[in-house]
């Protein structure tokens, strides 16, 4: 009987051991595959979960309640992408009482990547250069640097910012794979309400060589963390808009002097970037990673499953037409992305990540509202139950030359 036992035991370790080889290398002969971010990457930006997590948000997958990280490496996400602010006290002061702690800043930065390192997967790191969000239309300076009238002040407060957040990251194992230096900089980062005597990096206005001597001093901090790390770290620049691609690039890398950098980044919202064509994206791809021989990302990217809302925080997408040929729909959302990410992987690109999958509606809060305005775009039905876009990220796409 004895025996008997041991025999069975051993049998269901080997089961097991074989079922977790083929749910990491999805090599079954099956429809899905699992990629490494060396084939391509597919990410997803959590940066909002700590905070929805603290204030009631629940993820389920197969009508259980899980840890949405766990979800999102069970259903292929490879790579973490998550913002930092430099000291966000607003995200305390949303709440009444007070809150007790700051999101997006280093800490909560801290705890998200442990999250995803401790699940094997890569993290995207994005300086925002900000105490708030920046984009294209805000840039603003942090409160501590409002005061700069220097370039070089400028140039060192970013250096010194960027390093000391990277040294503080190694010194608990915590070093990103990828580092972005801005957020959306389509006419510079530090540009918007800054007090007179600030130093103009509006490249809009053709201060292309401030902006690039600011951009090269974060990217300078990255390479001197990776150099005494030991550790590779992919430098990324960010527009938003693939209209812009090109233009930007061009004058980044001569005017403004900035050529050390691995990633040409940008959004891509089919909804509102509608310049150049839906099916028409792969040119600006092709095009780019011709003319600057670097890997390029999309690192925003959402569609909506659904018109509907959760809570009165209105939505953001929805009043739009859809892009032909897939309705908001479940079905329409997951094809979209198949689709997209076929026509993607076929001209090269180096992956997608989607934006805030995971923000449902929660009574998290932001400076305009309680909840989500993007819930009808996220990978969760608004009961928090995994939808069918997750399986875009293990389809198995046919890859030039495979």
């Amino acid at each position: 009987m004895k025996r008997m036992v041991i025999e069975f035991m051993l049998l269901l370790l080997s089961l097991s051991c074989t079922k977790d080889s083929s749910k990491e290398t999805g090599k079954d002969g099956s429809n899905n595959d699992f990629y490494s971010t060396d084939e391509f990457v597919m990410g997803a930006d959590l940066s909002y979960v700590n905070q929805i997590e603290d204030h009631g948000g629940v993820y389920k997958d197969s009508a259980m309640v899980r840890d949405p990280y766990h979800i999102f490496r069970n259903h292929g996400t490879n790579l973490v992408r998550l913002r930092l602010w430099h000291n966000p006290a607003w995200t305390k002061t949303v709440y009444e009482p007070a809150g007790a702690q700051l999101y997006n800043d280093i800490k909560d930065v801290e705890k998200s990547v442990k999250r995803a390192k401790e699940l094997g997967m890569a993290v995207d790191l994005d300086f925002h250069y900000s105490d708030t969000w920046a984009d294209p239309g805000n840039q603003n300076p942090p409160e501590a640097w409002k005061n700069i009238t220097d370039i070089n002040v400028l140039k060192d407060s970013v250096y010194q910012y960027t390093y000391n957040n990277l040294n503080y990251l190694n010194s608990k194992g915590l070093l990103p794979e990828m580092v972005q230096i801005g957020n959306e900089i389509n006419c510079g980062m530090l540009i918007t309400n800054t007090l007179q005597g600030f130093p103009n990096l509006n490249s809009c206005n053709n201060y292309w060589k401030n902006l690039g001597d600011v951009i090269n001093a974060g990217i300078n901090a990255v390479r001197d963390i990776s150099s005494q790390a030991g550790k590779d770290i992919k430098v990324i620049l960010h527009v938003a808009d693939p209209k812009n691609v090109i233009w930007w690039f061009d004058k980044i890398t001569t005017t403004g002097g900035v050529t050390d950098f691995d990633v040409v980044g940008f959004s891509y919202y089919p909804l509102w970037h509608t310049t150049i064509a839906y099916y028409n994206i792969t040119t600006i791809v092709a095009d780019a990673k011709v003319k600057y021989n670097k890997d390029v990302m999309i690192l925003e990217f959402a569609y909506p499953w659904t018109k509907e809302n959760a809570d009165s925080y209105g939505n953001l997408f929805g009043n739009q037409d859809p892009v032909s040929g897939f309705p908001y729909t479940l079905e329409g959302q997951k094809d979209l992305l198949i689709d997209f990410t076929q026509q993607m992987v076929t001209v090269g690109l180096s992956g997608i990540i989607y934006w805030e999958p995971a923000w449902i509606t929660s009574q998290m809060k932001d400076l305009w509202g309680t909840g989500s305005s993007w819930e009808n775009c996220t990978f969760f039905d608004f009961d928090g139950n995994a939808l069918p876009a997750f399986d875009y990220m293990t389809y198995r796409y046919q890859f030039p030359g495979k």
